[in-house]
């Protein structure tokens, strides 16, 4: 990131490590925040930014060479957009595929923080924005570890986002959960040619559902419980 910027800003949610220190060492301006969720989380270090333009990558995430190549050559406040997309590779750990979804996957981490602002998700928050623009230039993800990591993440997410979902208006049935766990798998491993991924495309449709499921099935429970 030191490559592109000259202002980073660390939201740190009371982590027990020495990320704090390390980040620190870097230069970055580290924000200590308990964790109020994926999309508040990271609106929380935007008042600390010193410029317009942000460019928000998760630490599990790094710049490709032809995107640094077109940030530090783009002058942004000239593409007439609040927002860029970028395609993101994503692994499981050594390995990468463009099926089942993981490619090009595109998703937006470069904004104007006066056009733009994370969605109030839980989980897997999106910038919202009124005007977007789409490049070919790409971000690498490390998704995962291995097979359990994804089922690990999909219990977790599932739960944040159930959490989300609980305090809506949003109506739920007893079929719900089933209905999303099946058509996710369905639209990883079917539409998305999962199936050619062989073991990673299995793992990842799998863990999709997985999410889904306890996505729908958690938010009835919470609902219950209230």
């Amino acid at each position: 990131m030191k490559q592109v910027c000259d202002d980073i800003v660390v939201v740190d949610s009371c982590s027990s490590d020495n990320t704090v220190e390390l980040a620190r060492q870097e230069g970055a301006t580290v924000i200590s925040q308990p964790f109020l969720g994926d999309g508040p989380q990271r609106s929380v270090g935007l008042p600390h930014c010193r410029h317009d333009w942000v460019l928000n990558l998760d630490a599990d995430e790094r710049l490709e060479d032809d995107l640094v190549a077109y940030l530090k050559n783009t002058d942004l406040s000239q593409q007439n957009v609040s927002a860029i997309e970028t395609r993101r590779r994503n692994y499981i750990g050594n390995q990468t595929t463009r099926f089942a979804g993981q490619y090009p996957d595109y998703v937006r981490r470069i904004f104007n923080k006066t056009q733009a602002d994370f969605s109030p998700a839980a989980a897997h928050t999106k910038i919202q924005s009124n005007s977007l623009k789409k490049i070919p230039a790409h971000i690498t993800h490390y998704s995962y570890k291995d097979y359990p990591d994804i089922f690990k993440r999909a219990c977790l997410y599932g739960t944040w986002q159930a959490q989300t979902i609980a305090k809506t208006n949003k109506k739920i049935g007893p079929l719900t959960p089933g209905f999303h766990c099946l058509f996710s798998f369905l639209k990883h491993y079917v539409i998305k040619l999962g199936f050619l991924a062989g073991h990673d495309g299995l793992a990842i449709s799998l863990g999709k559902a997985i999410a889904s499921y306890i996505k729908y099935a958690h938010a009835i429970e919470l609902r219950r419980s209230r």
